[in-house]
């Protein structure tokens, strides 16, 4: 109720500063606990339990300033990120804009972040404190060496994540979904799971793969047999897409990636793909689209053992998490599961 009250103020701000000022709004406020972990909606992955399925997709806390009051809203888990090895501006304003007609957003942020070691300083000083926090990896956009520049990171954010996201499916960055192709993608999972296991002789954290939506069916088949090959964690379906379905606001037109309700059906039928390609042998994240306990459940039920969002934060508040999770309970009482992991996969 108190987000539908100051919505109207926000959206007169433009996007990225009403974006902004949500993360200024989030430190300040009191540090709430993790969601407590109920069996109903506990999900186990890549040997990780989460209190309940639904997190919040990178993109939203890129500089992971603030995962525990993401956490204290009712995520059961908070991925924050792209980070990259050296500081970058991303890409010119404006290049985030909400298409409120749509309840979509595009964006061409180009992985705006402070940098590896300002990020690092932050995470290691939440070190110790409850809650699934993964960090999702990135390359900078000059690199000449971009596989590197993966190792870099996952040595240096290996140590603080719960799970490292190897992002190489941002269409802001150019020719970063060119690491998706079969033979660039096995040399990038061994750079990485290489650097991993120096930084963490112990085992570390498992590593999950973000891809795009816009991919052909033999990519589908390869990127499933490589990830189940390189024993990865679990595979995050998908990131924004640059397809472009009938919308109606009028920056439609905008260069950059499309998220929020336009892109769910697309999301949808890609992680059915993936699910048919991986034969359940890897879990699979659901991302796009997802704006109700609905649209979550929809995707469990294809096959998501955990969900994720951001764009629908946007319209729908902070609360949304929580709205979610009680809209599972009582879906998952009508079609008669007694836990989120029975419900995997079976429409």
């Amino acid at each position: 109720m108190l987000y539908s009250i100051i919505r109207p103020a926000l959206f007169r701000l433009d996007a990225e500063s009403a974006h902004t000022l949500a993360i200024r709004a989030l430190k300040l406020a009191p540090s709430g606990k993790p969601p407590r972990v109920r069996p109903a909606l506990e999900s186990r992955v890549a040997g990780l339990t989460f209190p309940n399925p639904v997190g919040m997709a990178a993109g939203f806390d890129k500089d992971g300033e603030v995962p525990d009051a993401l956490l204290g809203q009712g995520f059961g888990f908070a991925e924050v990120g792209s980070i990259t090895p050296l500081p970058q501006a991303g890409n010119p304003r404006p290049r985030l804009f909400r298409l409120v007609e749509d309840h979509a957003v595009i964006n061409r942020m180009g992985f705006n972040n402070k940098g590896a070691q300002s990020a690092v300083d932050r995470l290691e000083a939440r070190k110790g404190r409850p809650g699934i926090v993964g960090i999702n990896i990135g390359a900078n956009k000059d690199s000449t060496d971009r596989v590197a520049d993966y190792a870099i990171m996952a040595r240096l954010m290996a140590p603080l994540a719960s799970y490292l996201a190897v992002n190489i499916s941002s269409p802001n960055t150019p020719g970063l979904r060119a690491l998706q192709d079969e033979s660039a993608l096995t040399g990038l999972l061994d750079a990485v799971n290489d650097a991993k296991a120096a930084a963490c002789p112990e085992g570390g954290p498992p590593v999950f793969l973000k891809v795009a939506p816009d991919l052909e069916p033999v990519d589908i088949d390869a990127i499933a047999r490589i990830a189940i090959e390189r024993g990865l964690g679990a595979l995050i379906v998908s990131n924004t897409t640059i397809s472009r379905p009938a919308l109606a606001s009028a920056h439609a037109g905008e260069a950059g990636g499309l998220s929020g309700a336009p892109l769910r059906d697309l999301a949808q039928q890609r992680l059915s793909d993936f699910r048919k390609a991986t034969g359940g042998e890897i879990a699979l994240i659901g991302v796009g689209g997802i704006a109700t306990a609905e649209d979550a459940w929809a995707r469990i039920r294809a096959g998501a053992s955990l969900v994720q969002l951001y764009s629908a934060m946007v319209y729908e508040g902070p609360g949304i998490a929580r709205d979610i999770c009680k809209g599972l309970e009582r879906l998952m009482k009508r079609d008669g599961f007694n836990s989120i992991a029975e419900a995997v996969g079976t429409a």
